[in-house]
């Protein structure tokens, strides 16, 4: 601790620059340890890739690497508190957060909703998102798994199995939706706010034809690990209580080898959420095995 105690303190009284008489002009700023470029994927859609890397020589292994959908919300937050985790001696910072966004500066662009969810089926949904592109997820999963993994894995050294996902709101949908159709493709998978609500809660079907599938193989229940969280205000669409709800019927499996944790966050909305869920999230990706 007091060598902890003592690296704040030279963080904090570390020596200003002397300021210039007229400041200079802004320029953006750019975070460190980070970069990003855009790739195109086999079917013609563009994402933005940003990555948050730590300086120096990679881990005798490899790194754990943390995939985290919503990138242009998400990115920053994620990557910030992996480079200020240095300074808490627990080794969090030691992993690589890619953010999977698309271009331009929107916050949340209306494409994501193409590539988190399957085709619509309730009809007052199609109505109310008769402008929105859906049902895209079968492209964007083959793109993450199939062509963005591989090219991270050439570019960086990453340990194997220590790959995790993290998705908020239809992201966190999405990270469900792989947690059923695809176990192990991610060792740790994180849903925050998931939407389960989404097209008359179609997801409980995937859910269902899962844990009867892991009923008759402990193998399937033990091939990945899965965080839940959601806001204790997050009443739209009954959030809260539909990932309680998931969480305790998931329980059961824990007999099998399922290793599942539902953590809800005090005084959250579901805007607020993803900021809450960070440190969790970082914690949830460095448990090993």
């Amino acid at each position: 601790m007091k060598l902890l105690a003592a690296s704040f303190v030279l963080a904090l009284t570390a020596p200003m620059a002397t300021l210039a008489a007229e400041p200079t002009a802004p320029a953006p700023y750019a975070m460190p340890e980070t970069e990003a470029w855009d790739m195109t994927s086999a079917t013609g859609r563009t994402y933005r890739i940003f990555v948050s890397r730590p300086a120096g020589e990679a881990p005798e292994g490899g790194y754990p690497i943390l995939y985290v959908l919503d990138g242009n919300a998400m990115f920053a937050g994620f990557a910030e508190a992996r480079r200020i985790q240095g300074f808490g001696g627990r080794d969090l910072d030691k992993m690589i957060v890619v953010g999977i966004g698309h271009p331009g500066e929107q916050v949340y662009d209306a494409r994501r909703m193409e590539d988190f969810t399957g085709p619509l089926v309730t009809p007052a949904l199609k109505q109310l998102y008769a402008k929105y592109l859906s049902g895209g997820r079968d492209a964007f999963r083959a793109f993450l798994l199939d062509e963005l993994k591989p090219a991270i894995a050439k570019r960086y050294k990453l340990h194997p199995q220590r790959q995790a996902l993290y998705g908020h709101s239809l992201g966190g949908l999405f990270a469900l939706h792989l947690f059923y159709s695809h176990p192990g493709a991610f060792d740790t998978i994180v849903a925050a706010s998931p939407s389960i609500w989404w097209d008359d809660q179609a997801i409980l079907a995937e859910e269902a034809a899962w844990r009867t599938r892991a009923g008759k193989d402990a193998k399937l229940a033990r091939r990945t690990r899965l965080l839940l969280i959601a806001g204790e205000l997050e009443s739209d669409g009954s959030i809260a209580q539909d990932s309680a709800a998931l969480a305790g019927r998931l329980a059961p499996l824990s007999a099998a080898g399922l290793r599942s944790d539902f953590l809800l966050l005090d005084g959250e909305t579901h805007v607020t959420v993803p900021h809450r869920s960070i440190t969790a999230t970082m914690r949830a990706v460095m448990r090993w095995p």
